[in-house]
């Protein structure tokens, strides 16, 4: 199958260079400077430095090229481009092709989740989610990771399984889209906290102590929109929100750290060249958790510090007196 990659970022190139080893692959970067790298150095040093992507792997600045023959369509875009890119292909993508997101993000505006956009730009498309603990440039080393491929329809879900999985990168079935994207969209906002409690210097007691009461955050959020809570204690919640909240090289736990060392947001952003998505996620995640009727303290928190109204360290004291494990806070 001839499968498109819409992003050329380091988790959208990633997926490519896995994808182009069974079927050919084109990867569209929107930077065409992007796309004449990957073609003529086997590289994209601004998203992926020292790694060298395979000679099969074709790039293009050309929407059209990229799209008309498309088996898979596979979406890396950060969520503010993401509904302006799906509408780009409306012209050149032929019918029923599935469109695979690995944008972990809520759209701004109509909080709707990126398999929700697609349906409403693409119906008649099957769509599905790729969710996990999946660090770009691990797999690119060849490091063993795990994934989950999201759909309601099992036996698109079965063959994607067949494109996108790779030697040492797993990807298991699910059937739980809600699950899948609330997590990974949630998980950058508590790697955002994990990272703020690095850069204050908190200890091993207190990290855990965030991730853990994050993950219950991110599955009352869930479970609330229809979500299964086995989903948001697997691959794509617990696995996803462990690899964001202690990887150095999560760009959400980057922002949080930089944050914790009293470094203002809008320089910290203007250096990064990918987008984490975490700081926007904060704000509609409560929208979202308004229209369900939960609460969602360690967002709220992690909302007031990124608009500038209260210091990191202040966050940490802000969180409530506990009660029973089960409740809020």
């Amino acid at each position: 199958m001839n499968v498109t990659v819409l992003g050329a970022g380091s988790w959208g190139t990633t997926v490519a260079s896995l994808t182009t080893a069974l079927n050919p692959t084109i990867l569209w970067a929107r930077n065409p400077e992007v796309a004449e790298e990957v073609n003529s150095s086997r590289t994209n040093q601004r998203y992926l430095p020292g790694a060298t992507l395979p000679r099969r792997l074709r790039a293009t600045a050309d929407m059209e090229e990229a799209v008309r023959d498309a088996d898979v369509l596979v979406v890396a875009v950060p969520s503010d481009g993401f509904r302006a890119t799906l509408q780009e292909t409306r012209s050149w993508l032929r019918p029923w092709v599935p469109v695979v997101s690995l944008t972990k993000g809520i759209e701004a505006g109509t909080f709707k989740r990126m398999t929700q956009v697609v349906q409403e730009l693409l119906p008649g498309h099957p769509r599905a989610a790729l969710s996990g603990p999946n660090l770009a440039r691990e797999i690119m080393a060849g490091q063993a990771a795990a994934s989950v491929i999201a759909t309601e329809d099992q036996g698109v879900a079965t063959a994607l399984q067949g494109v996108l999985q790779h030697r040492l990168f797993r990807v298991y079935r699910n059937h739980d889209v809600i699950g899948c994207e609330i997590g990974g969209a949630l998980k950058n906002v508590i790697a955002i906290a994990a990272g703020i409690g690095e850069g204050l210097g908190v200890g091993d007691n207190t990290r855990a102590a965030v991730i853990t009461r994050g993950l219950a955050e991110l599955t009352r959020l869930g479970v609330a929109m229809g979500a299964e809570p086995q989903t948001l204690a697997g691959l794509a919640g617990m696995g996803d929100l462990m690899a964001t909240c202690m990887s150095p090289y999560s760009r959400n736990r980057t922002v949080g750290e930089m944050l914790g060392r009293g470094r203002p947001l809008e320089g910290i952003l203007s250096e990064m060249h990918m987008v984490a998505e975490g700081v926007n996620t904060a704000r509609l995640a409560l929208g979202l958790a308004a229209q369900y009727g939960v609460d969602l303290p360690i967002c709220h928190e992690i909302h007031e510090v990124v608009m500038g109204r209260q210091k990191p360290l202040d966050a940490y004291r802000g969180l409530r007196h506990p009660g029973h494990e089960s409740d809020p806070g």
